[in-house]
């Protein structure tokens, strides 16, 4: 992975990212005709489950049913992506269909809109992330949905949350939950006339040759607390931090990494230095991409931590306008937390 001399300077911070460039196995260029089969079956689904949820048993089986039009090079680089990953924890699908015309960027976070009126792309992203696992969401966030709007929001540009327009700073996605997605999905829909929000990933595979065997020990050691977000916080009474947790998990040679370098806190002094040294070396091994329109980036929530460079939003309908979805390899574990064939889980207190 070749670094590149791009920087971004994380204001309020005080870090300076240096990045390359995604590459390789690691970007897969769709062309139209590829994908002429699978948005026949979208439009088929569209037709005739239009009047569906999305958090539909049926409708999510549909869309996984179609993944098999997909083209088999694309299905090859998913499933591999799923069983073995790769050293950046990342994986970007380029030229992926989008609606046009395209409706206003929602300024309030979400598309008012049925799923329906943007058939093609939703459908995409969700045949695509049935590949890698179950679709699943959380009620807290984003009212459950499956599939998420994520824009700048007026009165939220300092949150260190997907509303605001600050610099985001690097994460596992909601760290803090004992059900967390394995893997999340950011497909771009409009840019936004700003070229500053670049998306960065950084995976503990590359990150780790550069650890010291007693900080990648510490980091094993369940001494680190993360704060929850805010939509996860509950009412006052409700605890502010996950209790004690390891950072690195899983295999030594391989492992899998649970951070939030913006809200994750060791209790003790060696716990601090340990966190410091990781980000550190996940600094190190960055890969930025400003994502256009069709563009579909696939993170590995296990490995990777992501993140996202400061923008300047118009609030003018015209604004950077991503989708996000989830999934995790096995919904059993979280059966508990959710109502029969549903995908959201409910609030965990």
């Amino acid at each position: 992975m070749d670094l590149s001399s791009d920087t971004a300077n994380c204001e309020g911070i005080g870090e300076t990212w240096r990045f390359g460039v995604l590459a390789g196995e690691a970007v897969l260029d769709v062309a139209d005709e590829d994908l002429a089969d699978f948005e026949q079956a979208a439009h088929r689904i569209a037709e005739s489950h239009a009047e569906r949820e999305l958090d539909d048993p049926h409708l999510l089986t549909a869309a996984a049913v179609a993944s098999r039009s997909l083209p088999t090079f694309l299905l090859e680089q998913l499933i591999r992506f799923r069983v073995t990953g790769n050293e950046p924890g990342t994986l970007l699908l380029r030229n992926l269909p989008v609606e046009a015309p395209l409706p206003r960027t929602p300024e309030d976070g979400r598309f008012q809109g049925h799923w329906s009126t943007l058939p093609l792309s939703t459908l995409t992203q969700l045949a695509i992330m049935s590949v890698l696992g179950d679709t699943v969401s959380y009620a807290d966030e984003k009212e459950g949905r499956l599939v998420q709007d994520i824009c700048p929001q007026p009165g939220a540009e300092e949150r260190q949350e997907n509303s605001g327009s600050v610099l985001l700073d690097l994460h596992t996605e909601d760290s803090f939950h004992p059900y967390k997605p394995d893997y999340l999905s950011l497909y771009c829909l409009r840019s936004g006339p700003d070229r500053g929000a670049i998306t960065v990933t950084g995976s503990i595979r590359a990150a780790l040759p550069l650890l010291s065997p007693v900080c990648a020990a510490t980091l094993r050691e369940p001494i680190f607390r993360t704060q929850f977000s805010s939509s996860f916080a509950g009412d006052a009474s409700a605890p502010r931090h996950t209790s004690p947790l390891p950072v690195l998990s899983g295999p030594v040679d391989d492992p899998e990494l649970r951070v939030n370098f913006f809200g994750t806190e060791a209790v003790d002094e060696r716990g601090s230095t340990a966190l410091d040294e990781l980000r550190g070396a996940v600094e190190k091994v960055l890969c930025g991409v400003f994502l256009q329109p069709g563009d579909l980036i696939l993170i590995d929530n296990r490995t990777a931590v992501h993140g996202r460079t400061g923008f300047t939003p118009g609030y003018d309908g015209a604004d950077r306008w991503l989708r996000r979805s989830f999934a995790v390899t096995d919904l059993r574990p979280s059966r508990a937390l959710r109502k029969h064939d549903s995908r959201v889980c409910a609030p965990v207190r």
